[in-house]
Order: structure tokens, then sequence, then C-alpha cells
């Protein structure tokens, strides 16, 4: 063990004394754990619902959307084929999707539908009810079925077996004057996705009832795909554009939900900012502590640079010291928060409100380079607040410290 070290452990164990000292040294470990402590839970906790929220988009919208740069897709069977092919793609379907007025007995809601082929929830789309858009399952008056978010339906004041009119802008030119498509739908199914942008606005019914509703005969808007590796999804796209053609482009799941994800990229950073104050007024506080320490122990000082001591030594020793209040500190803060997540993980100690929530516990998802991120950004800061102190410590004059001590 080199001196320094030696002479900053005899320093923590503080005399009687020198209460006020240990007061504040006890006060800086406390506020570095609390702190971190905080920061791993917070941070921890919107990992986990970034990671909730992710997984829940990913069940209802695809990882890459092909389109066609001149409009409507014409040879989309062909092309669903030919993306398949690829050993990246897991699905691939056709879709239309359309901007309607929903119109029931009792009330009209905007909405967004989507045309697709029933066995696209078979090829990876993750809503439940699509079966039902199969023609034998409309059973009442022979009308085409639609499934309904239940958000979308309790608005419109649905029931199953309800009917209600889909209207939309991409109607006919008409001797009246512009009139727009209308056509009677009966509900054949729910679905739930727990995100309200999706069960409030979003509907789904067969690809030729689409396109009837859209003038398009034998087209598309687009093809959607689901991939193995989703964070290597724009790689994929790039890929399937060069096996395509200049005639098409397309857009990845990150792309398509940029301003959500960069808003809870922002929020996380901005909480990390947030709850790093907590350290920092702990880091004062050891900054506080070593400074009373450098003002009691100056004779000491003094008597060690005559003994030979360097700067360089005493800027050690004070640096050493602070830093053992800031790895006690950060290691219970560590401890304790990944105790937190754990138990909060296993056990849902935290509940959320059903009806206010689309979860019923804070979902946590630790991860182990946020820790390490946390842990370091704490000792960083720790380490900052001890140069002020060892500096000054380091700076004393020995004749003078032990004339004026």
């Amino acid at each position: 063990m080199s001196f320094e070290l030696f002479i900053s452990r005899r320093y923590l164990k503080t005399k009687p004394n020198q209460a006020i000292i240990a007061l504040i040294t006890l006060l800086s470990v406390v506020g570095v754990t609390i702190g971190v402590t905080a920061l791993i839970v917070v941070i921890a906790v919107m990992a986990g619902f970034e990671s909730d929220l992710k997984t829940r988009i990913m069940g209802i919208e695809p990882h890459l959307i092909i389109e066609n740069r001149n409009g409507p897709l014409t040879r989309y069977t062909e092309l669903t084929q030919l993306v398949m092919g690829r050993q990246s793609v897991q699905a691939a379907w056709p879709v239309i999707d359309l901007q309607v007025i929903l119109k029931s007995e009792t009330g009209v809601a905007g909405a967004v539908i989507k045309g697709v082929e029933p066995s696209a929830a078979g090829r990876g789309l993750g809503i439940t009810g699509l079966s039902s858009l199969s023609v034998q399952a409309a059973g009442k008056m022979h009308l085409p079925p639609i499934v309904i978010g239940r958000d979308l339906a309790r608005t419109l004041g649905l029931l199953k077996g309800d009917t209600l009119f889909i209207v939309s802008p991409r109607g006919t030119l008409a001797p009246v004057g512009y009139v727009p498509s209308m056509k009677r739908f009966v509900v054949a199914d729910f679905f739930q996705t727990g995100m309200y942008e999706f069960d409030g606005s979003m509907a789904f019914i067969n690809l030729a009832d689409a396109q009837a509703l859209a003038h398009l005969k034998s087209s598309v808007n687009a093809i959607e795909i689901r991939v193995a590796d989703i964070f290597n999804a724009n790689a994929i796209g790039r890929d399937l554009l060069t096996l395509l053609g200049p005639d098409y482009t397309f857009r990845d799941w990150m792309q398509v939900n940029r301003n959500l994800f960069s808003a809870l990229k922002l929020e996380k950073s901005a909480m990390f900012i947030t709850l790093s104050l907590i350290i920092l007024i702990a880091a004062f506080s050891i900054a506080s502590s070593l400074v009373m320490m450098v003002m009691e122990k100056t004779k000491d000082i003094a008597i060690l640079r005559t003994l030979g001591a360097t700067r360089r030594s005493i800027r050690k020793m004070f640096v050493f010291q602070g830093m053992a209040i800031g790895v006690i500190g950060t290691s219970a803060g560590v401890l304790f928060g990944t105790v937190l997540c754990i138990l909060q993980r296993e056990y849902h100690l935290v509940g959320l409100p059903g009806d206010v929530y689309y979860i019923t516990a804070l979902p946590v998802d630790l991860k182990t380079m946020d820790v390490a991120m946390v842990a370091l950004a704490a000792l960083s800061i720790c380490f900052l607040a001890t140069l002020y102190p060892a500096f000054q410590a380091a700076r004393l004059k020995p004749i003078e410290a032990i004339r004026y001590g």
C-alpha cells in the first residue's frame, strides 16, 4: 500500500473532535447513494417504457414499407413474392391505407382504414381478429366485414354484428358534382393493442374492399414487410431497392416513428441530467468536507512536506480520500438501484391504474450499459469535486503552515 493511500485511510477515520467533518462525509455518501439509486431506477423505468412501446408498435406496424415513387403498386403480387425470396425477410403483404370517415347510428369519427388480406395475420401482422375478414365471417346481410379498434368502436357505440358506413374522399365525378365513395360494412371483430393511437383511430378491411373504396382496381399503396433483424431494417431496405429497381423507395420503422423515439430519447437525456444534480449536490458536500479536512490537517501537511512528500503526493492523498467517499456512495447506489429494479420487475411493487395507462405496472428494463454509464458519471463528478481541495492542500507552504497553523 502506498503511503498516500495509507494516510487517506487514516484521515477517513475521524476523531471525536471532528464530528462536523464526519457528519458532512456521511451526508456526502448518502447523497451520492440516493442520486445513483434514483438515476438507475428512473433510467431503467424509462428504458422499460421505450422497450414496451417498441414491442407494441412492432406488433401492428411493419418494419419496412416499400412504395412506388410514381404512384400505386400494380404488380404487387409479383413484387411480394420477389421480396419474400430474401432470406432476411420474414413476411410481406400488400396493403392499402385510406383516411376515411366512419358513420354509425350513434356517432361519426375519422379513422385510418387498412386494406389487407386475411392471411396477413399469419404472415406476421400482430392484429387479432383479422381472420374475421373472410367473406364467410360477415354473416349479416352479406355485408363485407370490418375489424375495428376497441376504443374507436366505443366512440362510435358499436358492438359485434353492428353495421356502419365507410365514407372515402376518393369518390367519383357525377353530374351533380364530386360524390364521395360510401359503403356499408358489418363489425366482424375488435382488436386491442393497448395504444390509443391505434385502438382509437384504426380499422382493417379486406384488401379487395379497400381497392373498391380507393378506386385502385388491381393496385395497392404499398407492401409492408417484417424482417428478422429490426435494427438492420434500413440496410435490408437498401438491399431490396437494388432488387426492385430505381422506381421504388422505402421507409423503415425508425423513420416512421422518428418523432416518437426522438422525444423518448430527449426525455431520457433530460431526466439523466436533472437527476445528476443530486449527485452534483453531494459532490459539493465532498468538496466541503475535504476543504475542512485541509484546514484541520494543515500542520500534518506541513510535516509531510518537510519529511519529503511532494505536492503530487499531497494531491493524491486528498483525491484518494474524496474518491473513497464517491466509490462507497456509488457502489451502494448501484446495489440499491439494481435491487429495486429487480424487485419491481419480478413483483410489480409499483402498479399503474389500468383505466389510465396501457400497462398495469411500471416496466423495468435494466441494462448493464445504463448502470455503467450512471456509475461512471457519478465517479467522474466525485473526482472533479476533489480537485480543488487537493490542489489547495498541495499549495500549502510548509514553513508558513507550521508558523501560522
